[in-house]
C-alpha cells in the first residue's frame, strides 16, 4: 500500500520542478522587463501592462508574481542591484591591488552610467511625489547603498579604522553618481575619464 502511494506522489514531484523553474523564469523575465521599462519610459509611463508586454507573459501572470506595481519596480530594481554587485565582484575576485585602483574606480563609476541607475533614479523620482512608495525606496536604496559601500571598501583595500577613509569612499561614491546624473542628458565620457584618473590618484594617497 505504501508502496503504490510512494510511486503515486512520483510524478506530481517530477512535475513540480519544471513549474517552479519556469515560474523563476517568468518572474526573472518581468523584473528585467520592468528595469527596461523604468529606464526608457520613466514611471507614468511604466504600467504593469507594459511591462508584461515586453516579458511576454500575461497581465495575471505578473500580477500572480507582483500583486502591485510598486511591489513589480522595487523588486526589479533590487533584482538588477544584486546582480550588478555579483558582476562588480567577480571583476576583482582576488580584490584589488594598489595599481588596480583605477581600474576599481572606474567599475564603480560605471554603476551610475547605466540602465540600472536611470531606472533607479525613476523610482525616487517618483517616491518623492507617492507617499506609498517613498518608504519602499528609502529602504531599498539604503540597503544598496549600503552593499556598494561594503564592496567599494573591499575592492579598494580600504582600512576604515582609519580616520577620514570611510568618508573618502563616501564621497567617491557620491562623485560617481553625481557624474551619473550628468551623464543622463549628454555623453560625459571625456570629463567622467578625467575625473576618474584623478579620484584614482588621490585614493592612492588617502588609503595608503
Amino acid at each position: 500500500m505504501s508502496t503504490t502511494a510512494d510511486d503515486d506522489r512520483l510524478p506530481r514531484e517530477r512535475d513540480r520542478a519544471p513549474k517552479q523553474d519556469r515560474s523563476r523564469a517568468t518572474r526573472q523575465r518581468l523584473l528585467e522587463a520592468a528595469v527596461a521599462c523604468l529606464a526608457e519610459h520613466g514611471w507614468a509611463g511604466s504600467t504593469v501592462s507594459v511591462v508584461a508586454e515586453r516579458a511576454g507573459v500575461s497581465r495575471g501572470a505578473a500580477q500572480h508574481h507582483f500583486p502591485t506595481r510598486e511591489d513589480l519596480f522595487t523588486a526589479a530594481v533590487e533584482y538588477v542591484a544584486e546582480e550588478r554587485s555579483l558582476a562588480l565582484r567577480a571583476l576583482f575576485p582576488q580584490g584589488a591591488a594598489a595599481d588596480d585602483r583605477q581600474a576599481v574606480v572606474r567599475a564603480l563609476v560605471d554603476l551610475y552610467t547605466g540602465p540600472l541607475f536611470r531606472a533607479a533614479l525613476q523610482l525616487w523620482v517618483a517616491a518623492s511625489n507617492e507617499d506609498q512608495l517613498r518608504g519602499r525606496v528609502t529602504e531599498l536604496e539604503a540597503r544598496v547603498g549600503r552593499e556598494t559601500h561594503r564592496i567599494a571598501v573591499d575592492l579598494l583595500g580600504a582600512d576604515e579604522s582609519r580616520p577620514g577613509v570611510r568618508e573618502t569612499v563616501q564621497g567617491l561614491l557620491d562623485m560617481a553618481r553625481g557624474l551619473g546624473l550628468a551623464n543622463l542628458l549628454t555623453d560625459d565620457t571625456p570629463r567622467r575619464d578625467r575625473v576618474v584618473t584623478q579620484w584614482a590618484a588621490l585614493l592612492e594617497t588617502a588609503l595608503r
